[in-house]
C-alpha cells in the first residue's frame, strides 16, 4: 500500500485515478507521496519514506526543491494544466483595466434604491467610459504554456501582439500565431506596447525585472498585468509610475499590503487558476505523474530531477537510483550489478545540474543485499526497487 497525503484539497477527479493500492488518507508523516497546491512546505520535516511530491499547479515556490533533491524526493508540477484558466483571467484583466466595469457595477449597487436608476445611469455612465483593446499593442513577456495562449487570444481579439521569450521552445513556437511579432529585446515591448503582461517563472534573474528602468521606457498610460508572480514587478516603483502617469493601471493577482487599496491598482485575490476545470486538470496530471514515478520509476515534469522515461518495465527487474551528478557513480553502479551476476538489459542515465537519475532494467530481480551495496556508493542518494 502506498500512502498518499494531500496537504490541500485535491479534486476528486484526480484522486479517483488512484488504484486500490494507494491510501489517500495517510498522514504527512507516513506518506510516500504528497499532493499539494499552496501549502508552505519549507519548514516541514520531510518523512523518511517520502518518494515524491506533486504540485497541482505550475509554481513551486512553496516547496523546498534543493532540500527535496538532497533527500532523493522528486518534485513534480503540472505545466499547462491550468493554462487556459489563466489565459482567460488575463484577458479579463485587460478588459477591466480598459473599461471601468467594476466602477460601473459598484455605482449600480450604491444607487439600487433610486426609483429612476435607468435615467440616472445614462447620466452617470460617462464616468465609467473606457477604451477598446482592439487595435492596441500587447506585449507578452514569456511565451510558455500560458503566454502563447494569451498571445493567440489577443490576436483573435484584434490586438497587435509582440512576444518576447529568449528561451522559446520549438513546441511553443509551433503553437504561436504567425501574426505574433517575435521581439528579441524586451525593451522594445516596454517602449512600444499599450498593454504588457508577464508570464515567466520567479527566478533570481526575473525578480523585479519590471522595474523603474522599465517604467521609464513605457508610453504614458501603459497598462501592466501580472498574473504570474508578484515578485516579478517592483511594486513600490510601479506605484510611483502610476502617480506620474506612466502606468495607467496595474492589475495584479497577488494581494499584499503594498498594492491593496492603492489608486490605479486593481488587485484580484489570486484567481488565475481558480476554475473547476483547471483544478481538475491539475489534479489529474499530478496523480498520473505520481503513479508513473512510483509504479514505473519514470520522471515526467519534475522541477528538481531530470526527465527520464523508459515506459513500463518488461524485464524481470527495474531499479531506480537518485544520485549526485558526479564522476564514476555509473561505473560503480554497474560494477555492483556485475559482481552480483545481474545483467543490465537496458539503462537510462540523465542529469540536471547537481543531480542525476538512473533507471536500470535487469534480467533478474535486484536483491536487498545489492540494494544495500548500491546505497553505499558515494554520491548515491536513494535506491528504489520498482520491480
Amino acid at each position: 500500500m502506498v500512502n498518499v497525503n494531500c496537504l490541500n484539497n485535491i479534486s476528486s477527479v484526480g484522486l479517483d485515478l488512484f488504484s486500490s493500492d494507494y491510501n489517500t488518507s495517510a498522514s504527512f508523516e507516513d506518506s510516500q507521496a504528497v499532493l499539494v497546491r499552496s501549502a508552505k512546505m519549507h519548514d516541514m520535516e520531510l518523512p523518511a519514506g517520502l518518494l515524491a511530491i506533486a504540485r497541482a499547479g505550475a509554481g513551486v515556490n512553496n516547496i523546498p526543491l534543493d532540500k527535496c533533491a538532497d533527500a532523493g524526493v522528486v518534485v513534480f508540477n503540472t505545466p499547462g494544466a491550468n493554462a487556459n484558466a489563466v489565459k482567460e483571467h488575463v484577458i479579463a484583466a485587460m478588459l477591466i483595466s480598459s473599461r471601468d466595469i467594476v466602477g460601473g457595477i459598484e455605482w449600480v449597487k450604491a444607487n439600487k434604491d433610486d426609483a429612476d436608476i435607468a435615467k440616472s445611469a445614462e447620466k452617470a455612465k460617462k464616468a465609467f467610459a473606457g477604451k477598446e483593446i482592439s487595435g492596441k499593442k500587447l506585449g507578452v513577456i514569456g511565451l510558455g504554456a500560458i503566454g502563447q495562449l494569451v498571445a493567440n487570444a489577443a490576436i483573435n481579439l484584434g490586438m497587435e501582439v509582440y512576444g518576447y521569450d529568449p528561451y522559446l521552445s520549438v513546441n511553443a513556437a509551433w503553437n504561436l500565431s504567425r501574426k505574433v511579432k517575435h521581439i528579441v529585446n524586451v525593451e522594445d515591448i516596454y517602449k512600444e506596447c499599450d498593454y504588457i503582461t508577464i508570464h515567466v517563472p520567479a527566478l533570481d534573474n526575473t525578480k523585479g525585472m519590471i522595474n523603474k528602468a522599465a517604467f521609464d521606457m513605457m508610453k504614458k498610460g501603459t497598462v501592466v498585468i501580472n498574473c504570474a508572480r508578484d515578485i516579478l514587478v517592483d511594486e513600490p516603483a510601479i506605484l510611483d509610475a502610476i502617480k506620474s502617469g506612466k502606468v495607467a493601471k496595474y492589475v495584479t493577482d497577488f494581494p499584499n499590503s503594498t498594492v491593496a487599496g492603492q489608486d490605479g491598482v486593481i488587485v484580484l485575490p489570486h484567481l488565475g487558476a481558480s476554475t473547476e476545470e483547471a483544478e481538475d486538470n491539475c489534479a489529474v496530471m499530478a496523480v498520473k505523474e505520481l503513479r508513473n514515478y512510483i509504479e514505473n520509476g519514470n520522471i515526467i515534469n519534475s522541477v528538481n530531477y531530470p526527465a527520464c522515461d523508459m515506459g513500463v518495465c518488461n524485464t524481470a527487474g527495474r531499479v531506480a537510483i537518485c544520485h549526485k551528478n558526479v564522476p564514476a557513480v555509473i561505473s560503480k553502479i554497474t560494477s555492483v550489478m556485475g559482481d552480483a551476476g545481474i545483467n543490465i538489459e537496458e539503462m537510462a542515465n540523465k542529469s540536471r545540474g547537481d543531480y542525476a537519475y538512473s533507471l536500470l532494467d535487469t534480467a533478474t530481480p535486484v536483491s536487498d543485499d545489492v540494494v544495500g551495496k548500491l546505497s553505499a556508493i558515494e554520491g548515491v542518494i536513494k535506491v528504489r526497487v520498482i520491480k
